[in-house]
């Protein structure tokens, strides 16, 4: 099981409590939707969800109650090891290890529409009043593009939604910093709080998030180059050390689905700054060094690799930002 299927096998869960009886048989116990975000610091298991809380209301039961029965469901699904409830109602999962192989596999295989949802798509072109300026734009498209890969709608909504202008004039901080570095800059905090825009933002170095994040998919393009190269090509495997890049590859489906539930762009952008770290550290062992001969280790880096720099191009385009492949 990966992260993004536990948020599926809640809902099932949900669905055969409700169906066997044992949470009341009211249509709005039952969510469409749950959100499974990573445990903070300090928490129990990997992933946790206050699911309960929600299918209390309709259930008419306390949140514990209801947790105890998801619980005893969930600890049947094979891929999850085990099942905590804690404090009032949480319910806090740990899963069963998955092979890393299956995990590039997938991602390499569905490319940049990896992470989207069952019935995701690109969103189609957003028409913007002409008074609209370019970070409320930048905003709004980059929430309906993550909406959109999650299968959701975004329309009337947009109406409700508060974006906070930056600082200077809009044309001014996109002629000063370009369309892609604003761009970055605007989503990177929630909606109602202003970008800052500050001379580190055109830095062409590490201490940049931004250059970092195009920086790390540029390197991921430039491994396979080399590798060709070489003579020898990315081959998924097991035992390739990068176990902190697997593990945010594997959590960037629920990240986007995160981001689309709370129309949080800036979570996406957190999301890609980690992944491109993983990766920079990662890339030093992807090729052969000296008389060094390629072996199946570093075919399964170099798969590791392309398969972080998927997840990056597949999230810097729901930001709306460009992922270039040599900088």
């Amino acid at each position: 099981m990966i992260p993004a299927d536990l948020s599926r096998a809640v809902v099932h869960a949900v669905r055969r409590a409700v169906e066997g009886g044992e949470l009341g048989s009211g249509a709005g116990s039952v969510p469409e939707r749950v959100v499974v975000e990573r445990t903070r610091p300090g928490g129990v298991g990997e992933y946790a969800t206050p699911v309960a809380f929600q299918v209390a209301k309709g259930a008419a039961r306390a949140p514990r109650d209801v947790a105890d029965v998801l619980a005893r469901l969930l600890a049947e699904e094979p891929g999850i090891a085990r099942v905590d409830v804690t404090g009032a109602g949480f319910l806090n999962f740990t899963l069963a290890a998955r092979s890393e192989a299956a995990l590039v596999r997938e991602v390499l295989g569905a490319g940049t529409r990896y992470g989207y949802a069952a019935g995701g798509r690109a969103a189609d072109p957003f028409c913007w009043a002409p008074f609209v300026g370019p970070r409320e734009r930048a905003v709004r498209e980059a929430v309906g593009r993550i909406a959109a890969s999650q299968g959701q709608s975004y329309g009337q909504e947009r109406a409700a939604m508060a974006v906070a202008p930056v600082a200077r004039r809009d044309g001014d901080v996109i002629a000063a910093y370009g369309q892609d570095a604003a761009r970055w800059a605007m989503v990177s905090v929630p909606a109602r709080e202003t970008p800052a825009f500050t001379p580190g933002l055109l830095v062409q170095d590490e201490s940049n998030e931004f250059f970092r994040v195009r920086y790390a998919h540029s390197r991921a393009r430039a491994l396979g180059r080399n590798a060709e190269q070489l003579g020898f090509r990315a081959v998924a495997g097991e035992g390739t050390g990068g176990r902190e890049l697997v593990r945010l590859i594997a959590e960037y489906p629920l990240v986007l689905e995160a981001a689309a539930h709370h129309r949080a762009p800036e979570r996406l952008v957190r999301h890609l700054v980690a992944v491109a770290d993983a990766l920079l550290d990662h890339q030093h062992h992807v090729l052969p060094r000296g008389d060094e001969k390629p072996s199946a280790a570093h075919r399964a880096r170099l798969a590791l690799a392309e398969a972080a720099g998927t997840v990056l191009a597949g999230g810097l385009a729901l930001l709306g930002v460009d992922a270039p492949d040599f900088l």
